[in-house]
C-alpha cells in the first residue's frame, strides 16, 4: 500500500528528521539537535536560544502569522532559551532549557499535545504534562518525548500503533510507551518510532509494512519490539519506510558503521541493491561515521573528518553530488567540509559547518533551502540571514 496519505484534503508524503548530531552542542539538559527539517520546512536554534524557521508555512509550522512560506529564515515569536528543536510533517517542537516542551503548526491528530485538535496553530503552545525532558522527535503526525528517567512518551496519530501504548487510539496528550526503560535517544519515521537504550540495543514499534521495525517480519507492532542483530548502537534515525542505526564496531570500523533496514525502492539502504531488508544489512563503503539522517527515500551520513555522504533517491538533487541520479551506494556531497551537524527533510538536506554557517540542497519549492529562491539545488547553497549559530 502506498505511503501517500490523503489527510486534511492534502496529499503528504513525509519523512521526519533524526536525532543525529555531531560536534554541535548547546549547554542544557542534553546535547540535542539544533538544526532539523520537517517535510518541507527547516529549523535552526541560534546561539542565543532563539528559533529560526523557513520554508513551508501551510499549517503555521514556521511560527508566524501566515500562512506565508519563507525562502529565508525568520524568527519564531515567543520562543527563547531553546536548547533543541524537532520537525514533524507540518508541525514543530521545541525544548526549552527548563525542560518544558512547546509545539506549533498542524494539530489535526493532537500532535501538539495540548489536549486539543485545533489545527493551524502558529503560536507555540505548551505540551501538557511534560517536564524534565531531555530529548524529543517528530513523526509525520505524532510526537515523541524522552524524559530524564529514561521513559518515552508519545502523542498524536496512532493508527499504526506508533505511540507504543498498546492501542491504535489517537492521543491528544502524552501517553507512556509501554515496556521501555533506560532509553537514551528516540527517532520518528512517518508512522513508526525507534528508541535506543543505554545498553546499545534498538527497539521499534508502529508501521512495519516495509520491514522498518527490523524484527524480521512485516507485522505492525503496538508496543516496542527489539531490532534483530543490533547491538552497540550509538545513534538512530528514521526515514519513510527505512530506519538507520550507527554502531560502534571496533572489529570492522574504527568508529562504527551505518546499518539500515526497511524499504529501499530507491537504494536508500546503501547495500548495492533495491531489495527490502529485515533484519538489518550493512551499508557498503562507509566508515568513521559520527552522525546519520533519514529522508523520504534518501539517507545521509557525516564522517568524523567533516564530510557528508548520501545515497538513495536523488530526483531533486538531495544527494548533493551535482546530479539528479539515484545512488545505491554512498557518494560524497560536493564542496562541503568541516560539517558538524546534518538533517534530512522530505526531499532536502541541510548541514551546519563549524564556522556557524548553514548549507542546504535538494527540493526547494517552498523555500526550504533558505537561499532566497524556490529553485532546486543539486549542490549545497548557503542559507541566508541566520544569526550566529555558535559552536
Amino acid at each position: 500500500m502506498s505511503k501517500f496519505r490523503r489527510i486534511e484534503g492534502l496529499v503528504l508524503c513525509l519523512v521526519v528528521v533524526t536525532m543525529a548530531v555531531a560536534g554541535c552542542r548547546r549547554e542544557g539538559p542534553s546535547a540535542l539537535p539544533v538544526l532539523v527539517a520537517g517535510a518541507s520546512h527547516s529549523l535552526a536554534v541560534a546561539a542565543d536560544g532563539t528559533v529560526w524557521a523557513w520554508g513551508d508555512d501551510e499549517r503555521g509550522q514556521l511560527g508566524g502569522v501566515g500562512p506565508m512560506d519563507r525562502s529565508t529564515p525568520g524568527q519564531v515569536e515567543g520562543m527563547a532559551d531553546v536548547v533543541a528543536i524537532a520537525g514533524g510533517g507540518l508541525h514543530t517542537i521545541a525544548l526549552r532549557r527548563d525542560g518544558t516542551v512547546w509545539a506549533w503548526g498542524s494539530n489535526a491528530f493532537g500532535q501538539l499535545g495540548d489536549g486539543t485538535t485545533t489545527d493551524s496553530t502558529p503560536v507555540p503552545v505548551q505540551v501538557r504534562g511534560m517536564a524534565d525532558m531531555v530529548a524529543f522527535a517528530g513523526g509525520a503526525y505524532h510526537t515523541l518525548g524522552l524524559r530524564r528517567d529514561g521513559t518515552v512518551w508519545a502523542w498524536g496519530l496512532n493508527r499504526a500503533g506508533q505511540l507504543g501504548d498498546g492501542t491504535t487510539t489517537d492521543r491528544w496528550t502524552p501517553v507512556q510507551v509501554q515496556g521501555l526503560a533506560d532509553v537514551v535517544a528516540i527517532a520518528g519515521g512517518v508512522e513508526h518510532t525507534i528508541a535506543l537504550r543505554r545498553d546499545g540495543t534498538v527497539w521499534a514499534w508502529g508501521d512495519n509494512e516495509e520491514g522498518q521495525l527490523g524484527d524480521g517480519t512485516t507485522t505492525n507492532r503496538l508496543t516496542p519490539v527489539q531490532v534483530r542483530g543490533m547491538a552497540d548502537v550509538v545513534a538512530i534515525a528514521g526515514g519513510w519506510g527505512h530506519t538507520i542505526a550507527l554502531r560502534r564496531d571496533g572489529t570492522v570500523w574504527v568508529w562504527g558503521t551505518i546499518w539500515a533496514w526497511g524499504t529501499i525502492d530507491e537504494g536508500q539502504l546503501g547495500d548495492r541493491t533495491t531489495t527490502d531488508r529485515s533484519p538489518p544489512v550493512q551499508v557498503q563503503g562507509l566508515a568513521d561515521v559520527v552522525a546519520i539522517g533519514g529522508g523520504f527515500a534518501h539517507t545521509i551520513a557525516l564522517r568524523r573528518v567533516g564530510t557528508v555522504w548520501a545515497w538513495g533517491n536523488n530526483g531533486y538533487g538531495q544527494l548533493g553530488d551535482g546530479t539528479t541520479t539515484d545512488r545505491s551506494t554512498p557518494g560524497e556531497v560536493e564542496g562541503l567540509t568541516d560539517v558538524v551537524a546534518i538533517a534530512c527533510g522530505y526531499w532536502h538536506t541541510i548541514a551546519l559547518r563549524r564556522d556557524g554557517t548553514v548549507w542546504a540542497w535538494g527540493w526547494n519549492k517552498k523555500g526550504q533551502l533558505g537561499d532566497g529562491t524556490t529553485t532546486d539545488r543539486s549542490t549545497p547553497v548557503q542559507v541566508q540571514g541566520l544569526p550566529d549559530m555558535g559552536p
